[in-house]
């Protein structure tokens, strides 16, 4: 019995340290390409206002694999700090007790993203047709409950939590589960600066 303890203790840990093969990019940004769901999260912006009530990553997602559709609803990213799991806010919610949208897209446009071309992303092409957290301009993208990928074509979003008092060197794990088949994963480990 113990054998087949310590068996099943090293199997899961090989399969944690095979899933979890997040890639610090530089500059804030981090990506995984291993699993169902590859994910490249941008942290720039939190790294640059962690007393911010509400943090702004931007997370791009793709199929892993070719021949895969999937569909991802916003219930289904969530943030994993200090062993919490937490869940976007809605749209509503967001517009109503926080004010800072315009602020973040703007001031994300000047920061540099010369860490994320470096990654698998630059092989996909990212629609900014919609989003879970589009601002209100006239020009901005339409705001959706979920994104599809499929092949190359990704789905690239602004994604809100609540703060729940970050701090640097804060270690924090972003989860996408697919909405068409919750086997169907993919996470990254962000390291905040």
């Amino acid at each position: 019995m113990k054998t087949l303890k310590t068996a099943l203790i090293i199997m899961a840990l090989c399969a944690a340290a095979a899933y979890g093969q997040t890639e610090d990019l530089g500059m804030g940004a981090f990506a995984n390409s291993k699993g169902a769901i590859k994910l490249a999260v941008d942290a720039s912006l939190v790294d640059l206002d962690l007393k911010s009530p509400y943090v702004m990553f931007v997370v791009y997602m793709a199929a892993g694999s070719d021949n895969q559709n999937i569909v991802v609803s916003r219930d289904g990213v969530t943030m994993l700090y200090k062993g919490q799991e937490y869940k976007m806010p809605s749209l509503h919610e967001l517009r109503k007790s926080y004010n800072g949208e315009i602020h973040d897209v703007t001031f994300y446009r000047n920061l540099a993203k010369a860490g994320l071309i470096s990654s698998w992303i630059k092989l996909y092409e990212f629609p900014r047709k919609q989003d879970f957290f589009p601002p209100l301009t006239p020009h901005a993208a339409a705001a959706v409950d979920q994104g599809s990928m499929s092949s190359f074509v990704g789905f690239r979003t602004k994604c809100y939590f609540k703060n729940p008092g970050f701090e640097k060197g804060d270690k924090l794990t972003i989860r996408v589960v697919a909405k068409n088949n919750p086997n169907l994963t993919g996470e990254v480990e962000v390291t905040l600066e």
